[in-house]
């Protein structure tokens, strides 16, 4: 099993380089704050507790810049941070 609690993410948006540092509690704290209706704040908190620090106005200029870039971030962080396993039942 891969240790995920120390993973650094870097990527490019929109040819802007980006670096996160997703953790477990920033984690939980965006699957119990988005709801029906709120759904792209959190993203937003999220992502602003996750960049690193060098990287927080880059961030904040895509977020400006680009309607929804941070959903589309927000998910490619996770795939990697949380990724999907396989659950088998058995009965």
């Amino acid at each position: 099993m891969s240790n995920q609690k120390n993973k650094t993410i870097s990527m490019t948006v929109a040819g802007v380089e980006l670096t996160f540092e997703p953790n477990k509690t920033a984690f939980n704290g965006l699957m119990n704050e988005v709801t029906a209706t709120n759904k792209m704040a959190p993203m937003v908190t999220y992502l602003g507790r996750i960049v690193s620090p060098d990287f927080k106005d880059a961030l904040t200029q895509l977020i400006d810049d680009y309607p929804g870039v941070e959903l589309q971030i927000a998910e490619k962080v996770n795939s990697i941070y949380s990724p999907q396993v396989e659950i088998e039942i058995k009965n």
